[in-house]
C-alpha cells in the first residue's frame, strides 16, 4: 500500500512545532498499541492524547494520537508507524483539517448549584448536562475543545469544584471519504488471497492420532 499517508499543510512554510492528530487504522490485534507506543518513546515524543476505538468496519480499529511536533518529524513518524504489519493506513492532519471534540466531566457540590444561581447560569452557558445528581455532589458533562473545557474549570474553581477529568481527543478528517471506501480501493489493487481449504481438516483423527 504505497502513498497512503495524507497531509495537506495549513502553512507549508511553517517549520515549528504545532498540534497534529495522527489517525491510524489497524487490524484488531493484541500488542499493536504497545508497538505503536514504543515508536513514540524511542524518539522521545510525548503523546498529548490517545484514543482508540472500533470503526464502521468490523475488525478494524482506529487510533487518534495527538502530538505537538514539526511537520517533518510527524511525517517520518507516520511512515514508521505504517511499517507495522497490522497497520492499514495512516493520516496526519493539523487542527484546521479535522473536526474534533473532547468530553469533560465536572464534579460540583450540589449545594453550590441549588443555592447559587450564578453556577446554574454558568453551566447553561457552557452547555453542560447533568450526568449524576446526588445529595452531596452533581456530575456534569461538557463536550468541546480543550480551551472551552479548561475555561469552565477556571470558572468553577470559586464554587468548590471537587473533581475534573477530560477524555482523549476524538477526531474525523474533514476531507476523508471514509476508510471503508479506501479499503475497497486497496482490495481492488491488492486483492486478498482466497481461502484454501485444508485437505486434512476433515481427517483430524487420522492425522493427529499417535
Amino acid at each position: 500500500m504505497n502513498n497512503t499517508i495524507q497531509h495537506i499543510a495549513a502553512d507549508p512554510t511553517y517549520q515549528g512545532k504545532q498540534e497534529f492528530t495522527i489517525t491510524v487504522y489497524t487490524e484488531n490485534r493484541i500488542g499493536i498499541l504497545n508497538r505503536i507506543s514504543i515508536i513514540f518513546s524511542k524518539r522521545k515524543i510525548n503523546i498529548e492524547s490517545l484514543n482508540t476505538s472500533s470503526t464502521e468496519i468490523e475488525g478494524i480499529h482506529r487510533f487518534n494520537i495527538l502530538i505537538n511536533e514539526s511537520y517533518e518529524v510527524v511525517r517520518k513518524l507516520a511512515r514508521q508507524i505504517e511499517k507495522q504489519v497490522e497497520v492499514l493506513k495512516v493520516y496526519f492532519n493539523t487542527n484546521d483539517q479535522i473536526i474534533w471534540q473532547e468530553l469533560a466531566l465536572y464534579k460540583v457540590p450540589t449545594t453550590e448549584i441549588t443555592e447559587k444561581v450564578t453556577v446554574e447560569r454558568l453551566l447553561r452557558q457552557y452547555g453542560a448536562s447533568a450526568v449524576v445528581i446526588r445529595q452531596d455532589y452533581t456530575v456534569f458533562a461538557v463536550t468541546g475543545h480543550k480551551e472551552e473545557t479548561d475555561a469552565l474549570v477556571k470558572a468553577l474553581e470559586p464554587y468548590s469544584l471537587i473533581e475534573f477529568v477530560r477524555s482523549a481527543r476524538v477526531a474525523i478528517i474533514k476531507e476523508s471519504a471514509g476508510f471503508h471506501e479506501k479499503l475497497k480501493e486497496f482490495e481492488a489493487v491488492e486483492p486478498g488471497e482466497e481461502l484454501v481449504k485444508n485437505e486434512f481438516l476433515d481427517e483430524g483423527d487420522k492425522v493427529f492420532t499417535m
